[in-house]
């Protein structure tokens, strides 16, 4: 694959996860990434089963994964970030001139955009483009990945132009988006993909609330800290219109339920006051008594 045509065929790899993205959202199934996409009469598929993708015909990737985590089972790769905020890439095994590695370098030196397949779930990747390798550490190992804008991926935004400053700046910015899409991926999991409020099942309607918000000191994106909450019980449990006690008992707020409204009112809200909240069946998934303690003194005050 000449030049050009490795240029051309990134250029339709990017089009084409954009149109996935309107179509699933930032987080895509593993079908859909394996289909691939139509380039010159042949199809061609943006990630395999090792984690850093050559196509067919080509000498540098298109693509390097991390592979998503596994319940009780380490990643086959720990990659990390590094002190300067850009992410550290394990080489395929430890040979400094494997055919991926060689093509990884090749990346480095041409400034070739790359993909990044991000695991965050059994079957679900969270892309991030375009990625570039800015450095290489034999001694190491791995190489630095710092992602850019869209207008880096072939040189329309000049290096001198913000520079390392940005890539960090750019990659922090991603990385935040990844983790978000994680916790979202294990909270909904562990509700079992419903609102534990009203048991909605549309997953493209629940979001992944925190009992204890970002900023706070506990509030952390783990499973016991999070709640699966439609779209109007996230809203009305972050303003304080309903609140969960530590018995996972629902209560509404005294004023709420004493206002007179329509359906969405009765229904919507009232009706779930002295409800149980459809927790984890995990217990370690299970939302933890003192987060609940703190956060329904909030919605205490509040009423």
């Amino acid at each position: 694959m000449d030049a050009t045509t490795d240029r051309l065929m990134r250029m339709a790899a990017f089009t084409w996860l954009d149109d996935l993205r309107r179509q699933h959202g930032e987080v895509m199934p593993r079908t859909a990434l394996q289909e691939g996409f139509d380039f010159q009469g042949g199809r061609v598929r943006v990630l395999g089963p090792q984690g850093i993708f050559i196509p067919q015909g080509g000498t540098v990737p298109l693509s390097i994964t991390t592979a998503p985590e596994k319940t009780g089972k380490p990643r086959p790769y720990d990659d990390q970030v590094g002190p300067d905020g850009l992410l550290r890439y394990r080489y395929r095994g430890q040979d400094v001139q494997h055919r991926e590695n060689v093509g990884l370098r090749t990346a480095m030196a041409e400034r070739i955009p790359l993909i990044y397949l991000w695991g965050i779930g059994t079957g679900r990747y969270f892309p991030v483009w375009p990625a570039f390798v800015e450095a290489d550490d034999p001694g190491m190992l791995t190489f630095t990945i710092g992602f850019d804008a869209e207008q880096a991926m072939f040189g329309e935004l000049p290096l001198a132009i913000g520079g390392e400053a940005r890539r960090a700046y750019i990659t922090q910015e991603r990385l935040v988006r990844v983790h978000q899409a994680q916790f979202r991926q294990k909270v909904l999991v562990a509700y079992r993909s419903a609102c534990g409020i009203c048991n909605l099942r549309h997953t493209e309607l629940l979001d992944a609330a925190h009992i204890l918000p970002d900023g706070h000191p506990r509030g952390e994106p783990i499973v016991p800290n999070g709640l699966s909450l439609c779209k109007i019980h996230h809203a009305a449990f972050d303003r304080n219109i309903i609140g969960i006690r530590p018995d996972l008992v629902l209560e509404v707020r005294s004023d709420i339920l004493e206002e007179v409204d329509g359906p969405m009112l009765r229904y919507g809200l009232q009706a779930f006051d002295k409800q149980t909240l459809h927790a984890p069946k995990r217990d370690a998934d299970q939302p933890r008594v003192e987060f609940l303690e703190e956060r329904f003194q909030e919605f205490r005050d509040a009423g």
